[in-house]
């Protein structure tokens, strides 16, 4: 429900721009959608307040950086359900490490989280599918066609409902390109270099011989600094810059793997949620769809401003080099497809959506 009120007001919002002649998809994404994501909230602000009064303490991933868009989501979910539903955010790695948050929620420790399902794939057999295999789409339409069409989420919400967590949906970052202290003109030259990498992008690194090692992003910018890593593959140029990354490195070169370059999951304790009333239940919903497209935006507006500031020197892998990074990726699809039925079915979804989309 709240990915297709997602959708049809990204549509509406498009149709209007044609009308007027632009078709930017920077202006579409400025605009955000914050009107027609306020309206379907305000619709069920007065049964929502009949609910309990809970306080939900929430962990993300970021810092001070997304300050602004995690006030608006707590806003919105306390002015709909009229103070029946109040949110306490907390920064990444405040209350727990940030590869801890899925046990937290399962737990209680945490109400709610929104975390990258790469940091917890030991956990979970769906987890570095749901986080964003390389190769899994090419465009934050063909993601969304893949969730709401080939049944991405549901499998998702089943592999969490098992963890005594509900999942709530997809929140899409921007890109997810390399950032090193030195620069990088073919895959090979990263041989010689150590490169912070999640456990998905390593199996395919490693398959080159590039070395890899996980560090949590509040320890990116002194392992840079002082040499103990060469490069990050952790986001795009925003990202980057909010890190103050470029002070330590600024050769950023894209790899083409995928695009947007993560989904991160919104997740709450499942218990917290049943004990919820269904109108209080439909507003964490729709505000969870507002919140991701405004995420989405705020990464995409962020990275071109941020392009435009010369702080970075940006190149491309060579088109070999992206097909062979590719062709490993391949290799994974099927690793991750043989870990569970679950996961078969997933990736019969991906390859579904590649054929859809023409790229298989």
């Amino acid at each position: 429900m709240a990915l297709e009120i997602d959708r049809k007001s990204y549509i509406s919002l498009l149709n209007k721009y044609k009308k007027d002649g632009i078709v930017k998809r920077r202006d579409l994404l400025k605009a955000s959608l914050t009107g027609m994501a306020l309206a379907p909230l305000a619709a069920v602000s007065t049964s929502a307040a009949a609910g309990d009064k809970m306080r939900l303490r929430m962990q993300t991933l970021y810092g001070t950086e997304t300050d602004a868009l995690y006030k608006d989501f707590a806003k919105g979910i306390k002015s709909a359900s009229q103070g029946s539903l109040a949110i306490t955010r907390f920064r990444g790695g405040e209350l727990v490490p940030n590869d801890q948050m899925l046990d937290a929620v399962s737990k209680g420790t945490l109400d709610m989280c929104q975390g990258y399902g790469g940091y917890w794939s030991g956990q979970l057999d769906i987890a570095k599918i749901e986080s964003g295999v390389p190769g899994a789409w090419t465009s934050y339409d063909e993601a969304m066609y893949l969730h709401q069409s080939k049944g991405l989420s549901d499998l998702i919400s089943e592999a969490y409902a098992e963890k005594g967590v509900h999942y709530l949906g997809p929140v899409f970052g921007g890109p997810y390109d390399l950032l090193t202290t030195k620069p990088v003109k073919k895959l090979s030259d990263l041989k010689n270099m150590k490169i912070r990498a999640t456990a998905t992008v390593a199996a395919i690194l490693e398959k080159f011989g590039i070395p890899t090692v996980y560090l949590p992003s509040q320890e990116l910018y002194i392992a840079l600094s002082t040499g103990a890593i060469d490069g990050v593959i952790y986001g795009g140029s925003l990202e980057y810059k909010a890190l103050k990354l470029h002070e330590t490195a600024k050769y950023y070169t894209s790899l083409n793997m995928i695009n947007p370059g993560y989904a991160d999951g919104m997740l709450i304790n499942k218990k917290k949620w049943d004990s919820m009333s269904k109108d209080q239940q439909k507003v964490i919903e729709l505000a969870t769809a507002k919140h991701a497209t405004d995420m989405h935006a705020w990464n995409v507006n962020g990275c071109l401003d941020v392009n435009a500031e010369g702080i970075f020197e940006f190149a491309s892998l060579s088109a070999e080099d992206s097909n062979a990074l590719t062709l490993a990726a391949q290799d994974v699809w099927e690793e991750e497809a043989k870990k569970s039925p679950r996961n078969a079915k997933a990736i019969e979804a991906l390859k579904a959506t590649a054929k859809a989309t023409g790229r298989a």
